[in-house]
């Protein structure tokens, strides 16, 4: 989504949706409380902070001056849980949003305009949640898919069928030129956008499981040169570590949020 303060006219090349349909795009979080989600995520993972041209409710986040991830305070406004959404890249948010539907997903929000662009939030047909934009991407999004801040990955009942599914609705492996690769490596569905690994989806799991965290669910993962410091600070500022190894952990913010912390050199 386009986050940036910035106008067109500050960039030399606006990237959009078009050049890297299929693709994810960004990552956003969904808030009641923006002040103190700001507190925590900038202890936790040192983020700084910029303010949205789409909104005073809307931030970005920075890590050493390269975008990370947006946060919007409107949980409380849409009736939304407060949750780690990854975006996709649409040509027409419209017509992916009504593929969605037709294969049995769900449309929660939207397609809504928020120039210069379209989003709405879907939901699969086991109930994972996600967002597709269609318009300018972030001035900065070249940085965003060098740097590689944040990675997701699809937890999911069955993933060949999720595959097929999604697919089906952003384009995956269709003959369009430019759209991404799909590939089955080591039992997980793997996704390449120019031939860089972008998501991963893998089955197991369970979609009546009392704990959602089990249930089907995309999880965001941001990478961190130190795993343990970011789970004790999480610990510190009112999150939960729900689950910790050596190069990786599964943390919960103050709001119930999930996100992973991975360290660089595992990725």
């Amino acid at each position: 989504m386009n986050h940036d303060v910035r106008h067109p006219s500050a960039t030399k090349d606006v990237m959009s949706t078009h050049s890297v349909f299929g693709a994810p795009c960004w990552v956003s979080l969904t808030s009641r409380d923006l002040e103190a989600t700001e507190n925590f995520y900038a202890a936790v993972l040192g983020w700084e902070w910029q303010s949205a041209k789409i909104g005073d409710r809307v931030r970005m986040a920075l890590a050493d001056g390269t975008p990370v991830a947006g946060i919007a305070a409107v949980a409380g406004a849409w009736q939304m849980p407060v949750a780690w959404t990854p975006y996709f890249a649409v040509t027409s948010a419209d017509e992916a949003a009504s593929r969605a539907q037709e294969r049995g997903g769900t449309t929660a929000v939207g397609p809504l305009s928020f120039p210069p662009g379209r989003a709405a939030l879907v939901a699969d047909r086991d109930g994972a949640t996600f967002g597709i934009w269609e318009g300018e991407l972030i001035a900065d999004w070249e940085s965003w898919r060098e740097a590689q801040p944040a990675f997701i990955r699809l937890h999911t009942r069955d993933a060949f069928d999720a595959a097929i599914f999604y697919g089906e609705v952003l384009d995956w492996a269709s003959q369009r030129p430019g759209c991404c690769e799909v590939h089955y490596e080591g039992g997980e569905v793997v996704l390449r956008s120019r031939g860089d690994i972008v998501a991963r989806i893998e089955s197991g799991a369970l979609g009546s499981a009392p704990d959602p965290t089990i249930r089907p669910h995309w999880q965001v993962h941001f990478a961190v040169a130190d795993v343990t410091a970011c789970a004790r600070a999480a610990e510190i500022h009112g999150g939960s570590v729900l689950s910790k190894g050596s190069d990786e952990a599964v943390l919960r913010d103050p709001d119930g949020a999930q996100f992973t912390v991975t360290s660089r050199r595992e990725r």
